[in-house]
């Protein structure tokens, strides 16, 4: 099997389990999971909202996935971490799968995404953006977006910074997809800067910024110097042609 093969295999595989989490761990908040091949066999470390629920009672839940996990994708000496999300709020999965149970309970739409994205923001969220696309209202398809705060929507910083989650709500008219984006508080953008305040200048001066921070008046002064000689140089080379000139010429 070439690299290429291996590659697109193990991506395969990843994906099969996170899909497998995702069906199994609804209810208890699934946030993502990292999976690694260790010398003492594969590892598995899940986050979730709810660890209590994804254990089970004396691990009853917890060991029957494993055992699953086993048999289905031919795992070695499987083991499973679960990790709790600090801050549920800031997770994009975990708020579109909310979203979605809302939706299906009977939210209306609007509510739904307006009550959800202040409670993102009043977490300490830079951005949030909420899209719902279907039969929202009517027979007619449509998409309604929600936005607070600063987002980006393309280029590197939206792939390295941007957190991205995506649920779908089933209802009576069609099925509504939800996407979630959300930058989270200690994101770094490319374009900030902080501005210091009581910071002594000689501490932070560089060399020639004493030459930008002149005063005007200055700069005219050696401006007006330069063209009063340039001025004079210019009277004494045509004084210096007259001479030159011989005599007749110069009554002519």
């Amino acid at each position: 099997m070439t690299f290429a093969e291996d590659f697109l295999e193990d991506g395969l595989e990843k994906a099969m389990v996170d899909e497998y989490f995702e069906e199994e761990l609804e209810r208890a908040g699934y946030d993502g999971m990292e999976m690694d091949e260790t010398p003492n066999g594969m590892r598995i470390v899940l986050r979730a909202e709810k660890p209590g629920m994804v254990i089970g009672k004396g691990g009853s839940n917890i060991r029957e996935m494993t055992d699953e996990l086993e048999s289905k994708f031919s795992f070695q000496d499987l083991s499973i971490d679960v990790q709790e999300v600090e801050e549920p709020d800031l997770s994009a999965s975990i708020v579109a799968d909310k979203l979605a149970n809302s939706l299906e309970r009977g939210w209306y739409f609007r509510r739904a995404g307006q009550t959800t994205i202040e409670r993102v923001m009043e977490n300490g969220a830079q951005g949030s953006e909420i899209i719902f696309t279907g039969k929202l209202t009517g027979a007619r398809s449509r998409v309604e977006k929600f936005n607070r705060g600063y987002i980006k929507h393309n280029g590197q910083p939206a792939e390295d910074i941007v957190e991205e989650g995506h649920s779908t709500a089933v209802m009576p008219l069609g099925t509504i997809g939800v996407k979630v984006k959300i930058i989270p508080p200690n994101a770094k953008l490319p374009d900030s800067f902080n501005v210091k305040e009581d910071v002594d200048l000689d501490e932070v001066m560089t060399d020639g910024i004493e030459d930008l921070l002149s005063s005007p008046e200055e700069s005219d002064d050696g401006e007006d110097s330069d063209e009063d000689d340039t001025t004079d140089e210019s009277d004494d080379e045509d004084d210096t042609g007259d001479d030159d000139l011989p005599e007749e010429e110069i009554i002519e």
